[in-house]
């Protein structure tokens, strides 16, 4: 993903310290790096679709036809939901640590509050929100980054990327040629 302003300014957070709510931090080589907060937003909002594939009513989704962006306009048929939930849980996996997957999986897939999960993991309360950032801006990163089809932006990954517009032409209408004269209107009721 190709970081700019324009594409993390929504999603930083109004008063953060490390970006002042731009999103965009400098870092010591004076490059432009994006701030954790906008990786945490990034990670809540794909963690939120996580949740609601998984709430659904109907235990399997029903199957819809697919574009394939390929140059035959190939269709197929897939299962979204069920697709986002299993990819969002393997780059879960291959992302985290075993003791990072043990704190993610205890906190977000199990539901346990911050004093379970330090009691349970053996960990006092600053360490156990350390590492939750942490894992939150690792996988936030990744899911934006994953190539070829990143989980992030939504509606790139359930609906596919917005078609490439510069093949596209303007029709001229004729002179003369009125849509409305060609179409008969219904007449207003008295």
């Amino acid at each position: 993903m190709e970081w700019n302003q324009s594409d993390v300014l929504a999603m930083a957070m109004e008063k953060c310290v490390s970006c002042g709510g731009f999103g965009l931090r400098t870092t010591r080589n004076a490059q432009q790096r994006v701030c954790n907060c906008v990786l945490r937003s990034i990670f809540r909002v794909c963690f939120d679709r996580f949740k609601t594939s998984m709430q659904r009513k109907e235990s399997i989704s029903r199957p819809n036809l697919e574009h394939r962006s390929s140059p035959h306009g190939k269709m197929s048929w897939g299962r979204k939901d069920e697709e986002y939930v299993a990819d969002f849980l393997l780059v879960v996996k291959r992302t985290l640590t075993e003791s990072e997957y043990k704190v993610f999986n205890y906190h977000h897939l199990l539901g346990a509050d911050w004093r379970l999960c330090c009691r349970k993991m053996k960990l006092d309360k600053g360490l156990f929100f350390h590492a939750l950032y942490r894992i939150q801006s690792k996988l936030g990163y990744r899911f934006a980054e994953i190539e070829p089809y990143p989980l992030y932006p939504l509606h790139d990954y359930f609906y596919g990327a917005q078609r490439d517009h510069s093949s596209s032409r303007v029709v001229t209408m004729r002179p003369g040629s009125n849509l409305s004269e060609r179409v008969p209107l219904r007449e207003a009721a008295a």
